[in-house]
């Protein structure tokens, strides 16, 4: 398929990796083997690497050890199942591009480097949602090895992860969606303790309102986003004052050029969460809807003590400390709707308080958020546990391990232990659905903005239907998976 005739090859590569779906493990090795068979086409696996297994160099017996949580492990390096974490920037180890990891069900070497790639004891290959890309995976497919996907990002960085060709490609994923094998949902959310930081007194934030300052900010550098955003912004504008320091709508200036530094947001500095904090309420809008989708936008006002004002996952409610402390934009008919509630809980006190009772002792009444936060084996700035990268690579590692045991108990049985059955993943790991207006309808558009929107339905459209044409190309290599 690769390699179909001048002209043709460098718009195929991808179809042998779609092809293999990754439905099993090693059904891509036996689909790009068949789609490499006869009339001379070119094999699928990368430019410059051998299509066969190698043995594995001296590099992965003489690795350093990893102080992982610890198991009763004996094996060498040299008999450990090895993890490649192909997108190398992501490997949590240093210094070094090879370490030995001690997991709670065995032991496994975990690399940076591609030479890996094609090692006979490579039994999975970690990759990044952000950088994965088609014409760069390992192909063909070895039997014996596993994929596994880390995407903690925005769904809008890789959309072709949202269709269900896509993430089936991988067998475990850690994403932030619930369903996925490693959830990575609570990653802006340090625990408890953070949601109950004191709030700025309301006697503070009205004195901030007599001087001129809105009661709501906005504040977004990111513009034309997948959710819209700023169509809906927009348009609340014209009901009630909203101060926007960001590059999208400004209104207002921040006071000091180190506060308009985007590195001093994002790393939490003091004296931008103070002045952020005298606002009574933070709209908070995801650049993408989709479930369990919480960044940051979220949870720092909360922490903050302001109200979001929040569009994002639509099962947000069921993260959330207790049943009034935030404002989902999409109970209201309209902007001008919230508008007016805004406006009304910025002049009763006592009813806004109501947003912030979470904090008071015994506030935080889902016990479904704490149970989630208790039982998370990773932390956020803890160095007390492990980040989620060395835990994503220990449940690799752990699985793997597994299966290679239930392997050699099929071999050594002769058939009559079962093989162990291919996990794979499913579209709810990471799917999300198609982007919409952030205010109306797309009826409702003119102009510029429903081309921009009816090009966007229908690169999602062409994304489908290139997959289901490289599916039916290569229908003759698909029957013999």
């Amino acid at each position: 398929m690769c390699g179909r005739g001048p002209g043709r090859a460098a718009r195929r590569r991808p179809a042998c990796l779609w092809v293999t779906l990754a439905l099993a493990w090693g059904a891509g090795s036996r689909a790009g083997a068949a789609a490499g068979d006869g009339g001379g086409e070119a094999p699928c696996g990368a430019e410059g690497w051998a299509q066969a297994a190698v043995r594995p160099g001296p590099v992965f017996a003489a690795a350093a050890s990893y102080r992982g949580p610890g198991n009763d492990d004996a094996r060498s390096n040299k008999a450990l199942p090895i993890l490649l974490w192909w997108s190398g920037s992501l490997f949590p180890h240093f210094p070094g591009d090879t370490e030995r990891i001690d997991c709670p069900r065995g032991s496994c070497l975990v690399t940076r480097s591609r030479r890996a790639a094609r090692h006979r004891r490579t039994k999975a290959i970690i990759f990044y949602g952000t950088d994965f890309r088609a014409y760069e995976a390992p192909l063909p497919r070895l039997p014996h090895q596993t994929w596994a996907l880390f995407h903690e990002e925005s769904p809008m960085n890789n959309y072709l992860l949202s269709h269900p060709p896509g993430i089936r490609l991988f067998n475990y994923t850690a994403t932030f969606r619930r369903e996925s094998d490693y959830p990575l949902t609570l990653q802006w959310l340090p625990g408890p303790g953070y949601l109950r930081g004191p709030a700025l007194p309301l006697a503070e934030k009205d004195a901030w309102r007599r001087r001129g300052y809105g009661p709501v900010l906005y504040m977004q550098s990111h513009c034309d986003v997948p959710s819209d955003r700023d169509r809906y912004v927009r348009e609340l504008m014209k009901y009630i004052q909203v101060d926007s320091y960001g590059k999208c709508l400004r209104n207002r200036e921040l006071p000091s050029e180190r506060l308009r530094d985007t590195s001093t947001a994002t790393a939490e500095d003091p004296e931008f969460m103070a002045f952020i904090a005298r606002y009574k309420f933070h709209l908070a809008l995801e650049n993408a809807i989709c479930n369990d989708y919480m960044t940051e936008k979220l949870w720092r006002p909360m922490h903050l003590g302001a109200v979001p004002v929040y569009r994002g996952s639509p099962a947000v409610r069921d993260w959330m400390p207790n049943n009034f402390s935030i404002i989902l934009i999409d109970d209201f008919d309209g902007p001008q709707e919230l508008a007016k509630y805004l406006d009304f809980l910025d002049k009763n006190g006592d009813e806004y308080m109501k947003y912030l009772e979470y904090k008071n002792p015994g506030g935080i009444q889902n016990q479904f958020l704490l149970d989630s936060l208790e039982r998370r084996e990773w932390g956020v700035n803890d160095m007390t546990l492990p980040n989620y990268l060395n835990g994503f690579e220990c449940f690799i590692c752990d699985r793997e391990n597994t299966r290679v045991k239930a392997e050699q108990e099929h071999k050594k049985s002769r058939g009559k232990t079962p093989a162990p059955a291919p996990h794979v993943a499913h579209v709810q790991h990471m799917g999300c659905p198609m982007p919409t207006p952030g205010f109306g309808s797309i009826e409702d558009l003119s102009g510029e903005d429903r081309k921009d929107s009816t090009n966007a339905e229908a690169a999602q459209l062409d994304i489908v239907l290139e997959i289901l044409e490289w599916i039916k190309t290569d229908y003759d290599a698909l029957k013999h998976l």
